[in-house]
């Protein structure tokens, strides 16, 4: 009778560490895997550095979002934001192309998103 107790005490202990180990895994993180700045040539209205970020969030059910980020922020917590396609996320950005009328994302796809200046000035 002693044996089957520890024996059931066992596997509730391997089933609680088990859940700690895969929720340590999945816990939900942020990562910028894509950092631009606009060169000191383009300068915007608001007379502030600009910073453009592809910011991929891993949550704890899993799933993986994507969002571009632009704006004043270099740590890129706040700004203009764009949710993009969680596949065309994964693939990363191939370049990005700053101008005084906003900034041009292209994406190994080939597809590209234009970002007003409108959007991302005045620390929005």
């Amino acid at each position: 009778m002693a044996a089957v107790g520890w024996t059931l005490l066992g596997c509730l202990g391997g089933v609680v560490l088990t859940t700690a180990f895969v929720t340590a895994l999945w816990w939900p993180r942020t990562e910028v895997t894509y950092r631009s700045s606009a060169p000191s040539s383009v300068a915007y209205d608001d007379q502030s550095p600009h910073f453009l970020g592809l910011v991929h969030k891993h949550t704890l059910s899993g799933r993986n979002t994507y969002r571009l980020v632009v704006g004043r922020d270099s740590s890129l917590s706040y700004g203009h934001w764009v949710e993009l396609d969680a596949v065309l996320g994964a693939k990363g950005i191939r370049s990005t192309t700053w101008t005084e009328s906003g900034v041009r994302v292209r994406f190994p796809s080939g597809h590209e998103i234009f970002v007003p200046a409108r959007s991302f000035m005045y620390g929005r």
